[in-house]
C-alpha cells in the first residue's frame, strides 16, 4: 500500500494510517451499510523520505489538513467503493507531495527603468501643479 509520488520518492506503509467510516450523501441503503469513506493519515513529522524543506512547504501549503501532532489528513468519499476511495486518497496525497517537492523560484529584485522613473516624476509634478492651483484666489 505504499504511495508512489515519483519514481524516486515512495512513501512507505509505516508513515500511513488508513481508517474507514460511513460516507454521507446520496446512495440509498448502501450509505447506511458500507463504510466507504477513507481517512488517510500521513505521519509527516516522522517521515524519513521527504526533506525538511519539502515538509515545511507541505505544512505551509495545506494548514487546514494538519493535526496538532503534525499529521496530514486526506479524505475521500467520492466513490461508492472503498477501494476506489483509497486510491483517490492516495492520489490526492501524492499530488500534494509532488507540489511540495518543487522549491519555489527565488525572486530576483529588479530596478525600475529610467523611463519609468521619469514618467512617475512627471506625473507627480503634474499632480502637484493641480493641487497648487486649488488654493485661495488673491485680490492682486
Amino acid at each position: 500500500m505504499p504511495v508512489e509520488v515519483t519514481e524516486r520518492c515512495v512513501i512507505p506503509d509505516e508513515d500511513l494510517d488508513v481508517s474507514f467510516s460511513r460516507s454521507g450523501g446520496a446512495g440509498g441503503q448502501n450509505v447506511n451499510k458500507v463504510s466507504s469513506k477513507v481517512l488517510l493519515r500521513f505521519h509527516l513529522a516522522q517521515c524519513q523520505v521527504l526533506t525538511f524543506g519539502c515538509k515545511e512547504r507541505l505544512k505551509a501549503s495545506c494548514p487546514g489538513r494538519l493535526t496538532d501532532d503534525g499529521d496530514l489528513l486526506v479524505t475521500s468519499d467520492r466513490e461508492r467503493d472503498q477501494h476506489r476511495n483509497l486510491e483517490d486518497a492516495k492520489d490526492k496525497l501524492a499530488s500534494l507531495i509532488r507540489a511540495a517537492l518543487v522549491p519555489p523560484k527565488p525572486r530576483t529584485p529588479t530596478k525600475p527603468s529610467k523611463g519609468a522613473k521619469r514618467r512617475r516624476l512627471a506625473d507627480k509634478s503634474r499632480r502637484s501643479d493641480v493641487k497648487q492651483g486649488r488654493g485661495r484666489v488673491s485680490d492682486d
